[in-house]
């Protein structure tokens, strides 16, 4: 089987620059990367590295001023703004930083809300709703808004609301930022679940805790995406913790040792 058929996305020296005063700011150098179907894959880095403006334009959120984009065999680099919004409704879940669930509405009716705007039925609503939030571990706070549940607790809510259309890929950028280590560890074990289940995740991080429950990273630096080992993180990861069966794809990491759901 060839890679264009194994790879669920292909990104193909795809560079984004941005105009800042006087001077021009190198967000992306020629970037590619292949990425099979349910595998789940970080993106490290330090501030600035290009993190953000990848995902940025993997989603549909921002343009290549160069390159392509696939997705499942679709290049949606060439796309219009409005088959770009469709093709992310029907494709992609978001998780973020900042959780961005509505403060008025509870965990339940967060994820409703998703499922309402795609049309589903009220029935299957209800039914889909109930399964994400055990999935989540937390059917016993449906009815709480964010602001009575705990950050980690917010940002498992906001992965359920991710997942409420069966959507193949999964992007988070930062999804760990504003948690504490225990919990960055959570979101990252319950992450692991969902690639296990055959979702492709990409995420976007500092949080060493990812290099846990990930199978690939990949290291980014001043809009490169760096060779394996060469970076400053991947560098550091112990030799033996490398899966030798997925050498081209950058550093791979044993499976975890930690339970697939968050307590």
């Amino acid at each position: 089987m060839s890679n264009l058929q194994q790879d669920f996305i292909r990104i193909n020296n795809v560079s984004r620059r941005f105009q800042s005063a006087d001077s021009e700011v190198v967000a992306l150098n020629n970037v590619s990367l292949d990425i099979p179907r349910g595998q789940f894959t970080a993106i490290v880095g330090r501030s600035g590295s290009g993190k953000t403006t990848l995902l940025n334009i993997i989603a549909g959120l921002d343009t290549a001023d160069e390159g392509s984009v696939d997705i499942d065999g679709q290049q949606v680099s060439n796309y219009s703004d409005r088959q770009q919004t469709e093709f992310r409704r029907r494709t992609i879940g978001f998780v973020f930083q900042s959780f961005g669930l509505l403060p008025l509405l509870s965990a339940a009716e967060n994820i409703d809300l998703s499922l309402r705007i795609a049309g589903t039925g009220m029935r299957d609503r209800q039914q889909r709703t109930r399964e994400l939030l055990e999935q989540v571990g937390l059917s016993h706070r449906s009815d709480h808004r964010p602001y009575e549940l705990s950050g980690g607790e917010q940002q498992r809510v906001a992965v359920a609301r991710a997942l409420a259309n069966n959507p193949p890929l999964l992007i988070a950028d930062e999804p760990t930022g504003e948690l504490d280590s225990t919990t960055g560890a959570q979101i990252f074990s319950l992450l692991r679940g969902v690639a296990d289940s055959g979702v492709t995740i990409l995420t976007a991080t500092h949080d060493p805790f990812v290099m846990e429950h990930v199978d690939v990273v990949r290291e980014m630096s001043d809009g490169r995406l760096l060779p394996q080992g060469e970076g400053i993180v991947t560098s550091r990861i112990i030799p033996d913790k490398r899966d030798k069966s997925v050498p081209r794809q950058g550093t791979a990491l044993r499976p975890p040792t930690v339970p697939r759901r968050a307590p």
